[in-house]
């Protein structure tokens, strides 16, 4: 037999182990579903291209409409005012993005198991809010206060969570009174008084103060963090080509991985220059990024973390594949309650104080539409955490923006529910077509 008989014939052995029915019908021709390392290795530059059709065909957009999005965004905004990319703009918004940012983080669990948290913004004033009251009233120490605030909001989402996994009670409905009554109680720990002022060197203040930068006075730390990230993300894909070469299974070619690499050293290192061109990369930035990384990690190369895709892919699949659905529930949401109050903590360090606002106006609604617009579904079992870090890129975007032009208050409120109205849309549509291209 030919060497080329052995390639069709390998060829056709994948195609027919790798084929599905269409959900809606199936008694329907059978689609194929072809590993895409498979085709660049098959076919090198004219596989990337297939695979590329193909997702868009059936609705896997991935982040593309985001990233699309931000460059028409960045793009108006420079032609209106041209200091919009400016390094000092680009480092505030960098660095603002990174409070809401962390409920996005959250949010991102929760929205994965197709449910919704809506106390996240009252759980980050609380949060905020005691670790004022028992360091400025109380004279505990700056960082076991940080560590009781943190654990408050870990045990408030455990506990909303118990209500919604054990007793049934509709994940809307816990959240939403737990939005009411922990406002309530921020309110009553703050008193007559209202605000709390949090002085600037307390330590986690301090650190996550608009004046605090990663590696102070050296210009070369956002080159070193650009070199780590560059660096992790090289060996990780190594290590994982050998794994995968050593279990028979696909893997992406060297070519492949130098090409994603390259393109993060380059945009790593573009970042790098200009924010050292501001002031640096501010500590909450890199303490969000590193955030986003071993989160990510949890849920793509853990089996906790795939656990919580298999339950908001299907709760009735999970069940009978042994998982325990409630426990999962729980977790997600005590650990929604968690980066809450780390966003709390976040916001105090942008004010050096705990108010009445902490958590409230738009929080709660940014965060959301953070989550949503960087790609995660509403409808459960789709999305990553680091779409928590483009949703608040072209959220942010918007709203420093629109500051820049003097534009009112509502008008942002109307161009970013615009974009996420059209970012769910985007979602139902792509739902439709991999529906339609037995995907779903």
């Amino acid at each position: 037999m030919s060497d080329t008989s052995k390639v069709s014939k390998a060829e056709a052995e994948v195609e027919h182990q790798n084929t599905v029915a269409p959900a809606d019908d199936p008694t329907a021709a059978p689609v194929a579903v072809v590993d895409p390392r498979l085709l660049v290795r098959e076919e090198g530059l004219k596989g990337y291209i297939t695979e590329f059709k193909r997702k868009i065909k059936g609705g896997e957009l991935g982040s593309l409409p985001v990233f699309i999005g931000l460059i028409v965004i960045w793009t108006i905004f420079q032609l209106q005012n041209d200091r919009f990319l400016s390094a000092d703009n680009l480092s505030n918004i960098s660095y603002y993005l990174s409070a809401t940012g962390m409920l996005a983080i959250g949010l991102v669990f929760v929205l994965l198991l197709g449910e919704i948290d809506l106390s996240v913004g009252s759980v980050s004033g609380l949060a905020s809010t005691i670790f004022a009251v028992v360091v400025v009233n109380h004279g505990v120490n700056a960082w076991l206060a940080l560590v009781l605030a943190i654990v408050t909001g870990a045990v408030i989402g455990a506990l909303q969570g118990w209500f919604f996994a054990r007793i049934g009670v509709p994940a809307f409905v816990v959240t939403l009174a737990g939005f009411l009554g922990w406002n309530g109680l921020m309110l009553w720990l703050l008193g007559s008084a209202g605000t709390i002022n949090i002085p600037g060197e307390t330590g986690p203040v301090h650190l996550l103060g608009q004046s605090s930068f990663f590696m102070d006075q050296a210009v070369i730390g956002a080159y070193l963090l650009a070199g780590l990230g560059v660096l992790s993300m090289l060996v990780g894909s190594f290590i994982d080509q050998r794994r995968r070469k050593a279990a028979g299974v696909p893997f992406r070619p060297t070519s492949e991985i130098v090409l994603r690499v390259g393109a993060l050293a380059v945009v790593s290192i573009a970042a790098a220059v200009v924010l050292n061109n501001a002031s640096g990369v501010s500590n909450a930035l890199v303490i969000f990024l590193a955030s986003l990384v071993v989160v990510d990690f949890i849920l793509r190369r853990t089996t906790y973390g795939r656990k919580i895709f298999a339950v908001g892919g299907g709760i009735e699949a999970a069940r009978r594949a042994g998982i325990s659905v409630s426990m999962v529930r729980i977790s997600v949401f005590a650990i929604s309650g968690g980066f809450a109050a780390v966003g709390g903590m976040f916001f105090a360090g942008q004010t050096a104080s705990a108010t009445l606002n902490a958590g409230g106006g738009n929080t709660l609604m940014l965060a959301i539409a953070a989550a949503v617009i960087g790609g995660t579904s509403l409808f459960g079992g789709r999305g990553n955490v680091w779409s928590a870090l483009l949703g608040m890129l072209v959220i942010q975007s918007i709203q420093t923006g629109l500051d820049l032009l003097n534009m009112n208050t509502s008008i942002q409120y109307m161009i970013t529910g615009a974009v996420l109205l059209g970012a769910v849309v985007i979602d139902s549509v792509s739902r439709k077509s991999q529906k339609a291209s037995g995907r779903a």
